[in-house]
């Protein structure tokens, strides 16, 4: 006669109110976090704009007002000034003069996107400024992106000039290893962090390529948008 496997008995009482229990506290904890959620969220949109407003002023320090645009390849829209998806912001000075046009860029870092804000003059066609909007790099190392004033030198007259016909960057934008830096429209990396240097020149060169040669058949429009 072959013997039978054993039959598990039924939870009791004391286990029915343990999965119950367990079964609340999962819910309770969700509802928290959905809650949490929804209530920091306007919050935390509020805080990005305020981040991204300083940002570019920071970038274009003779602005010291900004209208906002939407810019692809549909055409050039302005934006009110509580709008969120712009990807354009063209400064202007007291007197109504465009001070320069702020954009933004990104690339994959050492650990994970590294998000920048440049500016950028027309009438130079080259960048003028750049701040870092989001990165987890490693502190002390990835940061020095944003804290390095040797590395920001870079950015003070880094050639963005565009082909005769305005179709194209002429010379994309590139990160050099340190101390390398032979021409206009190269970034001289930072020594030691040189994966997130070159997520900044990556996210740029991306940027200045798409939107520049776009910029080109309206800046004739932003220029004329406030009158001194």
């Amino acid at each position: 006669m072959s013997e039978q496997s054993p039959i598990a008995p039924p939870p009791g009482p004391g286990s029915l109110r343990l999965i119950v229990s367990l079964g609340l506290i999962a819910m309770i904890s969700g509802l928290f976090i959905v809650l949490s959620v929804q209530l920091t969220r306007e919050k935390i949109a509020h805080n990005k704009q305020v981040a991204l407003e300083k940002a570019i002023f920071a970038v274009l320090p003779d602005a010291t007002q900004v209208v906002k645009y939407k810019l692809d390849e549909s055409g050039l829209v302005q934006l009110p000034n509580e709008a969120t998806d712009a990807n354009l912001y063209a400064g202007y000075n007291a007197a109504g003069h465009l001070a320069g046009l702020a954009m933004e860029g990104s690339a994959r870092g050492y650990q994970d996107v590294v998000k920048v804000l440049y500016g950028y003059s027309l009438e130079k066609e080259a960048i003028i400024g750049m701040t870092v909007l989001e990165s987890t790099e490693t502190p002390g190392l990835g940061d020095r992106a944003n804290n390095d004033p040797e590395f920001h030198g870079n950015f003070k007259n880094l050639d963005a000039s565009l082909t005769g016909d305005g179709s194209a960057v002429a010379n994309p934008i590139v990160t050099v290893k340190n101390g390398k830096k032979e021409h206009p429209w190269q970034i001289d990396g930072i020594s030691g962090a040189t994966v997130t240097s070159t997520a900044v020149g990556n996210g740029i060169r991306e940027s200045t390529n798409r939107l520049l040669p776009l910029l080109h058949q309206y800046q004739g429009s932003l220029v004329e948008n406030l009158n001194p």
